[in-house]
This record gives C-alpha cells, sequence and structure tokens, in this order.
C-alpha cells in the first residue's frame, strides 16, 4: 500500500486498498506516461493496458500520434502543425487528421 499512497491511489489513513483500481504506466525514466482509474465495481481490461504499453512505446519512438483502438500496424497519426501560420500555409484541409503507415 506504500506505493498505491504514495501515487494518490490510496488515501493516508485507509485501512485497505479496495476503493479503487488504479493503473499507472510509468516509463523507465519514471514518469508517469499515463492513468487509468476503475471503481472498485468495474473491472479493467488487460487487452487495453496491453495496447496502452504497446502504443505509448511507439508514439515515444517517433513523432507520431496513437489513435484510440490502435494496435501496432495499424495507420498512425501525423503530429498536426502546432501554430496557426503552419496550418494556414498548408494546402490540406484535413490539417489534423492525417494517417500514416505503421513502419515499425
Amino acid at each position: 500500500m506504500a506505493i498505491g499512497r504514495a501515487y494518490g491511489m490510496i488515501e493516508p489513513h485507509s485501512d485497505d486498498s479496495s476503493a479503487v483500481r488504479a493503473t499507472y504506466f510509468i516509463d523507465p525514466e519514471g514518469v508517469i506516461r499515463a492513468m487509468t482509474w476503475y471503481p472498485l465495481n468495474v473491472g479493467r481490461s488487460v487487452d487495453e493496458m496491453l495496447r496502452m504499453v504497446a502504443a505509448l512505446k511507439r508514439t515515444a519512438a517517433d513523432d507520431v500520434l496513437a489513435p484510440e483502438g490502435w494496435h501496432p500496424g495499424d495507420d498512425l497519426l501525423v503530429t498536426p502543425p502546432q501554430d496557426q501560420h503552419a496550418v494556414l500555409a498548408g494546402d490540406d484541409e484535413h490539417w489534423f487528421y492525417q494517417t500514416t503507415a505503421d513502419a515499425k
């Protein structure tokens, strides 16, 4: 329960850890990259946890985004321009949603 308390999953004075089911995805440098929280009465999906790990690893390797439901080998999203000038300079009306093949 010490780890649960350290990450805020469990109240400091709680007698047990049954109140919440939390999953943290922590990179090798100790940075929390994602977290999921479920109430006690709702189960967690192991398949979704594995998908999350794969997506986090893939997007860390290149400047791409993994859309909802992405699995290795599926198309990824190109990171859209982050400033108005770059958006307006482009010719593509779908600048915010461009896909690219997963080459890895």
